[in-house]
Order: C-alpha cells, then sequence, then structure tokens
C-alpha cells in the first residue's frame, strides 16, 4: 500500500520507501530550514535527532551556528506553525526545539510499511529494516575459526555468534557477503597427534566424534612428552614431513580434517550458523609467505635471532614479531599475511573483516602493519572486530571443553524449567527441540547483550531465567505474539490494510510508543552497521517486547467487542511479531512459534 502523506523533497541519504520516519525528519529539517534562511534541507535534516523520553525528535539550534540568539531563532521557526500530517507539535526548550509526530499518520504509516516489506516486498523476501547501502560492495568476513583437535573454547563461541551476526547485518544492508571459518588445522600440534594416534588412536572412536577423539589424543600424548622431550623431536619431524609435502604424513591429517569439518557443520546448525567456505592455515599456499618474507627482508625490516626470522615494528610501537621458525617452518602470522594476500588475489573485497579476541590486538596489529608496509592498496580494507573475554564459562557439573557440552547444558537446564508446567509443556510438539533453542538463545542474547569489548561473567541461571532481560524472556515475547492469530480465529485473514481503520490507536499511548519503536527499526540497522555492535539490536528487542508487554492490559484484543478495534489492535500486535522476528533472526536467533 502506497503512503499517503503528501510528497516532500528529498535527501541524499535517505529512503522514505524503506524507513518511514525519513519522511517525518524531512518534513522537519524542511520546516526549520524554511524559516531559517541560509540554512539548507539537508544542513537541517542532519540536525534532526531522536528525542529524549516523551519526545519523538528534537533540534539543537546552536549546532547550525546561525547568527542571532537560540530563542530568535526558534521564534521564527514557531511564528506560522500549523500542525499538519507530519507533525503534530513543536515545544521550545532553551536551545532545544522538540517536535511531536502527527499520532494518527505514525501509526498508519509504519504499520503500512511493515506490512508491505514483510509481506509483499518487491524482492520477494522479508524485508523491513533492510537497506541497500552496501550494494555492488563485497564484505569477505572471518570467524569462528576453531583449532581442530583442540577444545571449541567459549572465545571461539564469542567469535561465532558476534560474527554470524555481523555476516546477517552486511547482508541487510546489501553487502555480498563470503563468510570463511580459518580452521586451527595446521601446526606442529598435528605433528604431536600424528605421533599419538599410533599409540592411543581409534578409528571407531574417530568416526563417532572425530573433534572429542582428536582432543583425547593430544591430551594423551602432550602429558607423554611432559615426561619424554623425545615426543616433541618426533612431532617436529612430522609437521616438518607435512609441511616439505610428503603424501604418507599428510593421508592421516586430511581424514581428521574432513571427519572434524563434517561434525563442525552439525554444530554450527544448531547455532543457526553457516559458512560459505571452509578454509585453514594448511591451504595458505607458501608462495605468498616466502614472497611476503622477501619483500619484508628488501625493506630492512627483517632481522635473524638464531636461524628464526623476526620483523622489527619498534618504530611503531608494536614490538617484534617471528615470521619464521629456526627450522624452517612457518608461523602462524606469516601464514595469515600470505592468507590475506590470497584472498585479495581471489575475491577483490571491498573490506575484509576478522572477528577475533581482544587478546590478539597485537597480532592484528602487527599483521595489519606489514601489509601496509609491503604497500598493498588494499591494506586500509582490513578490520579487526574485537571482543572481551567470557569469564567462569564451565557445565554445572565443571568445566567445559566443547560446544555441544555447553549447548547440551542449556538445554537440559531449559527441559527441566519447561516441564514445570505440565499442561505448557503436553502441547509441545518438539519439547526437546524448543529446550534447545531456547537455552542457545539464552547462550547468544547474554553474549551480545553489552559492548562487546566488555567482559562478561557466564551466569546459567541469570541465563535462562525468563524474568529480566533474557533470551528465553525475548523467545516469550516472540510467542506470545505469535498465538494472537490462534486465539483470534474469528479474525483472520485480517482483511488488507487499506481496509483497517487504525485511527481508534491514535488515542492509545502504548500503541504510539509500541509504533515509534517498530519505524526505528530500520534505524537501529544502520547505527549496528556503523558500530559493529550486536547490543543495540539487542536493546531494540528488548525495549519492544517491555512496550508489547505494557500494552496487553488496556490494549485488549479478545474480548474486544468493537471488531474495527479488534482488527486494528491484532494488526499492531502482528506487525510487532514481524519486527522483533526479523530483530531476532538478524542476531542468529530462530523465533519460536509455541513454547
Amino acid at each position: 500500500m502506497v503512503s499517503s502523506l503528501p510528497s516532500l523533497p528529498s535527501v541524499p541519504g535517505t529512503d522514505p520507501s524503506s524507513c518511514i520516519l525519513d519522511a517525518f525528519r524531512t518534513a522537519i529539517a524542511k520546516r526549520v530550514s524554511d524559516a531559517l534562511p541560509p540554512l539548507t534541507l539537508e544542513q537541517a535534516y542532519t540536525g534532526v535527532d531522536y528525542g529524549k523520553k516523551g519526545v519523538d525528535f528534537t533540534v539543537a539550534l546552536p549546532r547550525f551556528r546561525l547568527p542571532g540568539k537560540p530563542d530568535e531563532l526558534a521564534k521564527k521557526v514557531l511564528i506560522d506553525f500549523q500542525p499538519d500530517d507530519f507533525v503534530s507539535s513543536i515545544t521550545h526548550d532553551k536551545q532545544f526545539l522538540h517536535f511531536q509526530l502527527n499520532t494518527a499518520s505514525l501509526i498508519r504509516e509504519v504499520l503500512n510499511q511493515i506490512h508491505t516489506l514483510t509481506y509483499d516486498s518487491p524482492t520477494g523476501t522479508k524485508s523491513y529494516g533492510t537497506n541497500t547501502s552496501g550494494a555492488g560492495k563485497k564484505l569477505i568476513i572471518e570467524y569462528s575459526s576453531p583449532n581442530i583437535a583442540k577444545s571449541f573454547h567459549v572465545g571461539h563461541l564469542r567469535s561465532t555468534i558476534i560474527g554470524a551476526f555481523l555476516d546477517n547485518l552486511y547482508k541487510a544492508c546489501g553487502w555480498e557477503v563470503v563468510s570463511l571459518n580459518y580452521l586451527g588445522d595446521w601446526g606442529t600440534q598435528f605433528g604431536m597427534i600424528t605421533t599419538g594416534f599410533e599409540k592411543y588412536g581409534s578409528q571407531e572412536e574417530l568416526e563417532k566424534d572425530a573433534i572429542k577423539h582428536l582432543y583425547n589424543v593430544y591430551v594423551k600424548v602432550s602429558k607423554d612428552a611432559d615426561s619424554d622431550p623425545n615426543v616433541k623431536v618426533e612431532a617436529a619431524k612430522w609437521f616438518k614431513r607435512m609441511e616439505d609435502g610428503d603424501e604418507s604424513a599428510l593421508a592421516n591429517w586430511r581424514v581428521w580434517r574432513e571427519m572434524s569439518i563434517k561434525k563442525y557443520i552439525e554444530e554450527y546448525d544448531r547455532l543457526n550458523v553457516s559458512f560459505d567456505v571452509y578454509t585453514g592455515e594448511s591451504e595458505v599456499g607458501k608462495e605468498w609467505q616466502d614472497r611476503a618474507l622477501e619483500r619484508l627482508e628488501e625493506m630492512g625490516l627483517i632481522s635473524d635471532a638464531n636461524g628464526a626470522k623476526l620483523v622489527d615494528l619498534e618504530k611503531w610501537k608494536l614490538g617484534k614479531a617471528v615470521l619464521r621458525k629456526a627450522d624452517g617452518t612457518s608461523i602462524y602470522l606469516a601464514r595469515d599475511i600470505g592468507g590475506a594476500i590470497e584472498r585479495w588475489e581471489k575475491y577483490h573485497f571491498d573490506k575484509m573483516i576478522y572477528v577475533v579476541a581482544s587478546q590478539q590486538d597485537l597480532h592484528l596489529s602487527q599483521f595489519f602493519k606489514m601489509l601496509s608496509l609491503m604497500q598493498f592498496p588494499w591494506a586500509d580494507r582490513l578490520e579487526h572486530v574485537n571482543y572481551g573475554l567470557v569469564l567462569g564459562m564451565s557445565t554445572r557439573k565443571g568445566t567445559a571443553v566443547f560446544l555441544d557440552q555447553i549447548i547440551r547444558e542449556a538445554s537440559s537446564v531449559m527441559h527441566d524449567q519447561m516441564k514445570r508446567n505440565e499442561e505448557k509443556y503436553n502441547n509441545i510438539e518438539d519439547p526437546e527441540m524448543v529446550a534447545r533453542e531456547v537455552g542457545i538463545t539464552g547462550i547468544k542474547i547474554q553474549d551480545m547483550a553489552a559492548k562487546r569489548i566488555n567482559n562478561y561473567t557466564f551466569n546459567w541461571d541469570r541465563m535462562l531465567s525468563f524474568e529480566g532481560d533474557t533470551g528465553p524472556y525475548l523467545q516469550y515475547a516472540h510467542v506470545r505474539l505469535t498465538s494472537m492469530e490462534r486465539k483470534n480465529p474469528e479474525l483472520i485473514p485480517l482483511p488488507p490494510p487499506s481496509q483497517i481503520d487504525t485511527s481508534s490507536l491514535a488515542s492509545s499511548p502504548h500503541a504510539r510508543d509500541i509504533a515509534i519503536l517498530l519505524g526505528s527499526y530500520p534505524d537501529v540497522v544502520k547505527t549496528a552497521l556503523k558500530t559493529h555492535e550486536p547490543s543495540g539490536v539487542v536493546t531494540f528487542a528488548f525495549r519492544l517486547a517491555h512496550a508489547i508487554s505494557s500494552a496487553w492490559e488496556t490494549l485488549i484484543v479478545k474480548g474486544e467487542q468493537d471488531t474495527e478495534k479488534a482488527r486494528a489492535r491484532l494488526w499492531l500486535y502482528l506487525c510487532a511479531r514481524d519486527v522483533l522476528g526479523a530483530a531476532m533472526r538478524l542476531l542468529s536467533i530462530r523465533p519460536l512459534e509455541r513454547m
């Protein structure tokens, strides 16, 4: 359904067809620029900000640096004010002008736009909240990146959750995204495992769970190495043979890698995460590693320390970095450099993001610095998105080493909670799936709720509670909205939007709060793209869930005698469900319909 608002001049960078609040902001900017020449419409638009509590939009007059006192400027804007379809009132407060939007237009236009872009979108996919700012651009994003044969620890979990969010976010903003899982599948630990497998390996255990079995072999052989120095010597020899391309040394490694990836794909699928490419340190060719070393040597940046090659970055306060060990085998910094060059050759990206813990800040800075010293014109397209630590993550029985243990634990805790309500429990088709999804939502929301650089303490009780701002609470809010159709069959299907009269909603402060929040969702997505922070989207989802929860008592659907009113309210709730669901999917969460 096309907007019924009067037409406005267009402001570059705005798109009212995907974010209706852009139209309301443009109308405000037009009033301000018309009253205050030589201020242009575009300049005025940059000054229209979301207001504080109870105010829709605010303009701070001093920011325009116009001659005259704020009071005089405010008078010029207010002098001929008449309410219209966009603005119902303007209040002058010291240096600020506060604008309230026309409630009836706001509610009608927001609900229309959500409905159109969710069900009649030109792209055929649900597109409310998306934009095309990245059209024609390509992002390569590397995240998760666990080590094969070592535990998938909680650091990898954070990288996976934040990376999956960024992957979805860039797609929502029109970018072409290629997601890479860069596995730790190379290095002396494989020499260790090869040495240990002869003694501790079992084909049967390997087929059952390759990741766990190889890890167990690694733990046992590392223990042997503590008492017998020969084990490490043997392991180094094995790895040297692998680096030299000796087929007999590589045969087992290839099988183990393949089996581990297969197992990982299953585990990621449970987390609602998938990768376009599984690559790894092993796939970085030696050619670029050698050329990198040569180029840095030509630049006089390489020094020799007992046969090992060091790069001196002291001048940039980045210390010294080892590029190659004395025995000639590569180290992961060299593989990172070689890998970046190969990716440029293959993808010609506009941006490449590495989602890696802040403990690796120095490593990433050294790596980016070397690429820029090597004068690659694309070196400034690389970005490190970092994050803090998770403290105290373990199962209730002790330390958790594997991702599947953490997921199983979260599922079983949720399952126990669900069984307490026997009646609801019996209505759920697949309680185990529901318990797992709610458990995973709890883990993800706890992870993304605060700024990513912050460390946080993992807390099972808080994470899996239905009280407060938790994952289960968000799922519950979505399920409750979804149940509205089931509970009001006499109103379904709703007539087309043009035949729903929303005027009755204009007198409800609750409906207005929900509508302006829903209208702000496209802005929430754009802000997240600037900050790379999932926490903004999480905060939005909770604000929306709270606004809906406050409305249940007064904006009733079941039991409302007036069918027009009941329809308008149901439509509001269904639009809220669609937007809450979109925000959850952006966060890589699968919204549930029953629980």
